[in-house]
């Protein structure tokens, strides 16, 4: 063999030594690039998590994040006497928020704080204001000359319960009719009788 053969030998390790070099680093900056890039995504996905479980998105204005409490309330609403009945699956688990469960119409179940009475009707696709209490199917029961709507949190009559939020074992009347004060004080005996689902 020949210097000529050993030297373009010699020069033909050295080029595919520099090659493989060469590519190495070109591997190793594109695989820094894309942990780079997962690291951002990662990050930016944590960050996102966090302030999503401090804001509690899709849930009501205010309310903190599901699970930041659990609050049970007895409810009874008297339209001319007659109770409405929550139990139907149609008003049952509408919202995680706040809700009735268990095929049971008489307790309220709340699963965040900040949640408000209100946003309970709003979900289940009932009107209710100070005045009026309005159903899917269009009838309303509003305080007129002849009959009133009114509300109690815990015996005590209040002008209107939707920014009401409830605490542990409140008990709620909403009463329509043009009821005596011994009516009243029968349905308030009646709502204190309920047990508590919990």
């Amino acid at each position: 063999m020949g210097r000529k053969e050993r030297r373009e030998r010699e020069q033909k390790r050295e080029s595919y030594a520099a090659q493989r070099s060469s590519e190495k680093r070109k591997h190793t900056l594109i695989a820094v690039g894309v942990f780079a890039v997962i690291g951002a995504i990662v990050v930016y996905a944590s960050i996102e998590f966090m302030n999503m479980s401090q804001t509690a998105p899709g849930g009501p204005e205010g309310a903190g994040p599901l699970g930041s409490e659990h609050s049970h309330a007895g409810i009874l609403v008297k339209i001319f006497g007659d109770t409405f009945d929550f139990s139907a699956p149609s008003y049952q688990i509408k919202s995680s928020w706040i809700h009735f469960e268990g095929n049971d119409g008489t307790t309220i179940h709340k699963h965040a704080t900040g949640v408000k009475l209100g946003y309970l009707f709003e979900t289940l696709g009932l009107g209710l204001d100070d005045q009026c209490f309005e159903f899917k199917d269009g009838r309303s029961f509003c305080t007129n000359e002849d009959y009133s709507l009114r509300f109690f949190i815990n015996g005590e009559e209040v002008n209107d319960v939707r920014g009401h939020e409830i605490v542990e074992d409140d008990k709620i009347l909403i009463s329509y009719g043009a009821e005596t004060p011994e009516e009243l004080e029968s349905q308030l005996l009646e709502l204190e009788a309920q047990m508590l689902i919990k």
